[in-house]
């Protein structure tokens, strides 16, 4: 992980104390980068996150459905016939 410490300087473990914080606030993410930013007596923390994956859920012929790999013939005829609605 990058730390940019801006306006000043602080110990190593400082930002050791900073990352640490940072990685039990954000559990499950990867920071790729953090700005410690010094204004007086304050530190003001940016994060820069990697990108995370997600997959798009939709409701389809009453099921909650990411891919349509497990429908069987049927469920495909009922997708095929659904009709779609558009917001305007």
């Amino acid at each position: 992980m990058k730390v940019n410490v801006l306006n000043g300087q602080l110990s190593q473990d400082e930002i050791n104390a900073y990352i640490s914080r940072a990685e039990n606030i954000h559990r499950g993410k990867i920071i790729n980068e953090m700005t410690l930013r010094l204004d007086g007596d304050y530190v003001d923390i940016e994060y820069h996150f990697a990108p995370t994956n997600f997959e798009r859920i939709r409701r389809i012929t009453g099921y909650l459905v990411g891919t349509l790999d497990r429908f069987n013939n049927a469920k495909h005829a009922e997708v095929n016939d659904r009709v779609k609605h558009t917001v305007s």
